[in-house]
Parts: structure tokens; sequence; C-alpha cells
């Protein structure tokens, strides 16, 4: 079992995920948007942080970089969940030190074999 924050505007798809995360066994904590996952960080050690990129308040990008640079948290494990798909896009978010990126729309089936991977230190 797992620690997860999954910050994530959308309110279905944030009931989606979790469902589907706590179905698999795993602790999962919820933001709505950028300042509320900065606050959680704070208080709380995550094995994995599920970041949506396009937030209210803070987005994931700026989620990341607080996380890295202001944080120094180095060995937590980061995946950018974005509709922000070009090559670009995600060479922003690898280099601002997010660890993993997964292109929406995904399948909760698909989401939950890449946490499965990397909660277990295998290549997403």
């Amino acid at each position: 079992m797992a620690k997860i924050l999954l910050a994530e505007d959308e309110e279905v798809l944030r009931m989606l995920v979790v469902d589907t995360l706590e179905d698999e066994g795993h602790e999962i904590d919820e933001a709505c948007d950028g300042e509320e996952a900065i606050k959680l960080i704070k208080q709380n050690d995550y094995d994995l942080i599920l970041l949506d990129y396009m937030m209210p308040i803070y987005t994931g990008l700026e989620v990341i970089q607080y996380i890295r640079q202001i944080l120094e948290k180095k060995d937590v494990k980061i995946m950018m969940l974005s509709t922000k798909s070009q090559q670009a896009d995600q060479q922003r978010v690898l280099e601002a030190g997010a660890n993993y990126f997964m292109a929406k729309p995904y399948s909760p089936l698909e989401l939950v074999k890449q946490i499965e991977a990397i909660l277990n230190g295998e290549d997403a």
C-alpha cells in the first residue's frame, strides 16, 4: 500500500481515480488545486504525487518546481497528468522535476498499471 496525493481540479476524474486507487489498497489524499496540493505536501510524505498540469491557483508545473526547489523533496516520485501532451510540454514537465508523464485521456486501468510499475521500481 502506498500513500499517494492526487491533485486534479476535475471532480469527476478525481473521484474516479481515487476510487480506482483505493480499490487497489492505496491511501489517497486529494487536492482540487495547486495551493491545496502544496499545503498537503508540506504536511505529509508521499510515495507518489499525481498532478494535473492545468489547475487553479498554481499549475502542476509550479507545484513541481515548489516541491523540488523550495521543499527540496528530491526523492518523491511525481507523475504529471495532462492534455498538454506535445513533446515540448512533456520536456518542460520533465525538466521541472517530474519523473513521469501520462497524457489525458487515459484509462484508470492504464493509470493503475503505470503506478504499480513506478511503486515497484520498474520503468513506467
